[in-house]
């Protein structure tokens, strides 16, 4: 039995304020444990959705000297198979919207490897969970939520026991990506993801969501059913979430 509770809900005006709110906490975080002399863990989303977020956090560290020297990141996800030079990765992703223009060590990255062989794929999934365990733990989460309420790539039908794992992408997230891979026959239809339980391990998770296309996934989330068919109403069991949205996103749930 998932616990049922409602997450922190913040509405704010545009997709721009919610990138400001997003970064300024994970700046905050990061300048107190640098404080403290202590590494800051976090886990990274990619998609459209953090794009704002992320050039804040480039401005911030930039205008305020923020140090990410002691920052270690894991992100949620990549395609399967992929190669990280590939424009479509989200390795390429990462270095061009965020880790080309900080201080972070290289060998503080963590990002799935889209190029093993199917073989050593579960192996591998289990060390990068330990890898998590070796860093102490996510000390941040930052989350998107798709059209279909996925977290990660934790696709419709993921139970919330799962882990980090090769999964076969929904049509839908297949669909949204195409026009990146010129056409649906092109997208991948595979990818590694972290588990929801990987997800919900974490010590602070905030998602964020913007724009009408994301409002059903956001209802579901909030006032929905919590279970595998829409695996970001898991979120409701951890005890320290907040949801970031703008006004269409927020239209559908019932405190908007």
């Amino acid at each position: 039995m998932v616990t049922q509770k409602k997450p922190e809900v913040v509405i704010a005006e545009s997709d721009r304020a919610i990138a400001c709110m997003g970064a300024a906490e994970i700046a905050n975080l990061i300048q107190m444990r640098n404080a403290a002399d202590l590494p800051t863990v976090l886990g990274l989303a990619t998609g459209k959705t953090p794009i704002l977020l992320y050039r804040e956090l480039i401005r911030i560290a930039r205008e305020k000297a923020l140090d990410f020297s002691r920052v270690i990141t894991f992100n949620l996800d990549e395609y399967y198979p992929m190669s990280a030079h590939s424009p479509q990765s989200y390795h390429h992703f990462m270095r061009a919207n965020l880790f080309d223009h900080i201080d972070i060590h290289p060998a503080h990255i963590h990002i799935p490897d889209g190029t093993l062989s199917r073989k050593n794929i579960a192996n591998y999934c289990t060390e990068y969970e330990e890898k998590i365990q070796q860093a102490g733990g996510i000390n941040l989460q930052l989350l998107g939520v798709g059209e279909n309420g996925h977290i990660g790539f934790n696709e419709p039908g993921s139970e919330v026991d799962t882990r980090t794992r090769l999964v076969t992408l929904d049509p839908i997230t297949r669909q949204n990506a195409a026009a990146e891979f010129g056409g649906e026959t092109n997208s991948p239809s595979e990818a590694i993801t972290m588990g929801v339980a990987t997800i919900l391990e974490a010590q602070r998770i905030i998602l964020i969501a913007s724009g009408s296309k994301k409002a059903h996934a956001v209802q579901q989330t909030i006032d929905g059913p919590v279970g595998a068919n829409v695996p970001a109403t898991y979120l409701r069991s951890h005890s320290n979430v907040t949801i970031y949205l703008d006004p269409a996103a927020a239209k559908h749930i019932k405190s908007a």
